[in-house]
């Protein structure tokens, strides 16, 4: 029987995954999974456990919190706030934003935003010189184009993104999977 691991856009569970075939003969399957069914996919049975992007309704899920990650502006290589090493809200304040259909910032973004659009198409939008967009790094990272640049957002709240699986997920390969990403060798006990 196959583990499926989802994994919420720009998560990379590549170093895990490797581990896990290093040390197991199960077959292991990644699903990518974007953030607004990263929570449905899980409760639903398709996959055993998900990386996910913080917050989810820890309702009947267990979470471990596994790193943070910095949100950044993105926008045209010609914008004016290119020229800037950061930006801040109050930079922002003039600007359009193009809001990807993700949650997670704060209201102040959303007050000045568009209608929600994928990630992939708001960084497309941006390069066309229309707007900027805010995102977590490894989003503007995972589609980077040559017409855009990014530059740290400072005064917002970093993402965060987590393990999670269901509470009632007896099984023996989620235990060995969080091993894996906590970094527990193979010979490890968990206690």
């Amino acid at each position: 029987m196959t583990f499926t691991v989802g994994f919420v856009t720009g998560a990379t569970p590549d170093k895990w995954a490797r581990i896990w075939r290093e040390r197991s003969r199960e077959r292991l399957e990644l699903v990518p999974v974007t953030e607004e069914d990263q929570e449905r996919l899980l409760r639903d049975g398709e996959v055993d456990m998900c990386l996910v992007r913080l917050p989810v309704d820890r309702d009947q899920l267990h979470c471990i919190p596994l790193y943070e990650e910095q949100p950044v502006v993105v926008m045209g290589h010609e914008h004016l706030l290119s020229l800037l090493d950061e930006v801040s809200f109050e930079d922002l304040a003039e600007e359009q934003l193009v809001l990807p259909e993700r949650g997670g910032w704060t209201p102040a973004v959303e007050q000045m935003a568009w209608p929600p659009i994928s990630e992939k198409d708001a960084i497309e939008t941006v390069a066309a010189g229309t707007g900027v967009v805010v995102v977590p790094m490894s989003i503007a990272r995972l589609h980077h184009r040559k017409d855009v640049v990014f530059r740290p957002l400072t005064d917002a709240e970093p993402t965060e993104v987590g393990l999670a699986w269901l509470l009632d997920k007896e099984d023996e390969r989620v235990q060995t999977f969080i091993g894996i990403v906590r970094g527990r060798s193979r010979n490890s006990s968990r206690g």
